[in-house]
């Protein structure tokens, strides 16, 4: 079987780049685990951007990562179809709520062979691909 395609979330990238968040450890090793390049949108990174400058952070760090190749980016909304698809997500589990990030995330998941998702979300358990199958997920145990 072949290995799957890691979709990342901000969760880990915040860990990664942070060494004071409490999964920056599990971050750091499930990294230096994985084969890059790992799969995120560009709205992960702007998230974690955010988040960065918000804790007074380089906000740039996220972008480093796709420039030395640890992650590329993936079209999660880029055609009309997947815009549709990641509205239907968004409104499916608007009780969530489902973020944007995370809908293009799961997008990525249905149109990505054989792919799981790196998160610290929760809401990553009951989020399903279109065809209502589990999102396999890497997650810290908790």
């Amino acid at each position: 079987m072949p290995q799957p395609t890691v979709v990342v979330d901000t969760g880990p990238i915040i860990a990664l780049l942070d060494a004071g968040e409490a999964h920056h450890d599990w971050a750091r090793r499930a990294f230096d685990d994985l084969r890059p390049p790992l799969l995120t949108c560009e709205a992960v990174l702007s998230e974690a951007a955010f988040l960065l400058r918000r804790a007074g952070a380089d906000s740039s760090l996220p972008l480093a990562l796709v420039e030395r190749g640890v992650l590329s980016i993936a079209a999660g909304c880029a055609s009309s179809d997947d815009a549709r698809a990641v509205g239907r997500l968004m409104r499916r589990y608007a009780n969530v709520p489902m973020s944007f990030a995370d809908a293009c995330l799961v997008r990525i998941v249905e149109t990505t062979p054989n792919a799981s998702v790196m998160t610290l979300d929760r809401d990553f358990r009951i989020y399903r691909s279109a065809s209502r199958r589990v999102i396999p997920l890497l997650m810290p145990a908790s």
